[in-house]
């Protein structure tokens, strides 16, 4: 069984969980260790089975939970050496670090692996796909352009968790501070509502039938809006495709495939 679980999606901290057959892995752990383990055990998984916490880059709400987790477990933090770098600084901890290059792929217990390059305004960020088994898995947030090459690597996914951050009228309209504003509406800050629509139907395909749309901002946009966006944009196309919100403040849908 393969299962797939966003535990926190937004910028009060981003979490997923992947299990596999032979690995459980936590993707970025931006909550705190309390409700981090509080979302596992409403999945029936324990924090002592995981395997490896996989790093996309060194933001708070991607990392606040390491030291608390690793002090409970000392599992491997698998990221990039920029990144490692920079959480050893931010955190002035010195994790158990297994050093991934990015846009080379590579192997964990039973996953093929690939960290590739996107565009936000951190020191190397990463999305990734996990293949397993001929399913292949996208997740994809906290960037301000979707590239030739995030889409290249997206191509196929069967699975894909993909930032739809904002509306960029409701940033404009917002009392957010014009520095914030022009930061999340930057090619390094995060992905609007259509620009992730648009990229769903460039990556469209028969294989793709499961798509969360994550990180969603809570003052510059909605669930409404980020779901009617996506079903304008692929209007009859969307009939073989669920659609879920990656939530913040609880678990979101729990995906399951017999691997």
């Amino acid at each position: 069984m393969i299962t797939f679980c966003p535990l926190a999606s937004g910028s009060k901290g981003n979490c997923i969980y992947l299990g596999t057959p032979h690995a459980r892995i936590l993707i970025d752990v931006g909550l705190s260790a309390k409700i981090t383990l509080q979302r596992l055990n409403e999945i029936g998984v324990s924090y002592k089975t995981i395997d490896a916490i996989f790093i996309s880059h060194e933001h708070g709400d991607h990392i606040q939970g390491l030291p608390g987790l690793l002090k409970l477990k000392d599992v491997p933090v698998i990221t990039n050496s920029a990144t490692a770098k920079a959480l050893s600084h931010e955190l002035d901890i010195c994790p158990r670090f297994k050093l991934f290059t990015t846009d080379e792929p590579f192997h964990f217990q039973g996953l093929e692996v690939l960290p590739f390059s996107i565009q936000h305004d951190t020191i190397d960020p990463v999305a990734f796909t996990f293949k397993i088994n001929g399913l292949k898995i996208g997740v994809c947030t906290d960037l301000g352009f979707a590239t030739t090459l995030v889409e290249h690597h997206l191509r196929g996914s069967n699975l894909l968790y993909l930032e739809s951050n904002h509306e960029p009228s409701m940033v404009h309209a917002s009392s957010r501070p014009a520095i914030y504003k022009q930061r999340v509406l930057s090619r390094s800050g995060h992905l609007s509502n259509e620009e992730a629509s648009l990229l769903v139907s460039r990556l469209l395909h028969e294989g793709l039938t499961r798509i969360y749309l994550a990180h969603l901002s809570s003052e510059c946009n909605s669930h409404e809006k980020a779901l009617s966006t996506l079903y304008n944009t692929l209007q009859s196309r969307i009939q073989n495709l669920q659609v879920s919100i990656a939530y913040q403040d609880k678990l979101s849908e729990v995906f399951h495939v017999t691997a």
